[in-house]
């Protein structure tokens, strides 16, 4: 068997288990959800949260999982915002302080 086709396998396993938590949701437990928190952050790519997203039967928990835990702002989101906003703050302060 090719390694590609072992990991296609590995990955599809892994969004299996991932609709069927969804499918329980929000009756797992705290390590299930911060598995499913992971996979979404890190593992899953485009296609893979289109396909558990697309599943009728995993619909309502993904719903609710990713307005609970994948879509909000986090702190370090925030931080980001801020320093994006500091340093486009700080070049539009050089470019005016140059035009004098």
């Amino acid at each position: 068997m090719s390694n590609t086709s072992t990991i296609a396998k590995a990955v599809d396993s892994r969004r299996a288990h991932v609709e069927a938590l969804l499918a329980a949701y929000p009756d797992v437990t705290p390590d299930e959800r911060q598995l499913m928190v992971n996979w979404f952050r890190s593992e899953a790519s485009a296609l893979d949260v289109a396909l558990v997203a697309s599943n009728p039967a995993a619909e309502r928990g993904y719903r609710l999982f990713r307005s609970e835990n994948v879509d909000k702002f986090t702190v370090k989101d925030m931080g980001y915002a801020l320093l994006f906003a500091v340093i486009i703050a700080a070049a539009v302060l050089l470019i005016a302080w140059r035009a004098f």
